[in-house]
């Protein structure tokens, strides 16, 4: 886990390298939440039985779910010591790559594009966000993230 001791020093990480989350276990329990809170119950993603006939075998993560994981593989990369608040602010641009296999392990590569200070003691990252399914050479899903910290 990447240590930022004050929000401040965060812009001097541009260009620096990239921060690595732990891996999340993507279960059939959070697919079959997701699909709750969504209303989206697509049989490819809550019908085991019917998805191991279907194109991958067995059921897959909605693409937003994946998404919906970024503040869990931010917290499990880096951590600013004098932050206070954070918030999402958007997604610039985002794909999803390849499906996530209910049971995949993931996890996030992110590098620092941009940096700038905003009202009220705060800074807007622009994050290049890579998610990775652990066993692929292609990731799952690729975005650049906008995320608002305050100190």
């Amino acid at each position: 886990m990447k240590i930022f001791e004050t929000l401040q020093s965060v812009p001097q990480f541009i260009g620096q390298g990239e921060v690595t989350s732990e891996w999340i276990t993507v279960t059939q329990a959070h697919v079959n939440q997701f699909a709750d809170a969504t209303g989206d119950h697509q049989w490819i993603h809550i019908d085991p039985e019917r998805a191991q006939a279907g194109p991958f075998g067995t059921t897959i993560a909605h693409g937003f779910l994946t998404l919906s994981l970024m503040p869990q593989f931010f917290a499990k990369a880096f951590k600013v010591q004098d932050q206070k608040m954070g918030i999402n602010y958007g997604v610039n641009k985002v794909r999803f790559t390849a499906p996530v296999l209910v049971g995949s392990r993931l996890r996030a590569k992110m590098s620092l594009k941009s940096c700038d200070p905003v009202d009220n003691n705060g800074m807007q990252l622009v994050w290049s966000v890579t998610v990775e399914r652990d066993g692929s050479d292609k990731p799952v899903c690729v975005a650049e993230t906008v995320t608002r910290l305050y100190a």
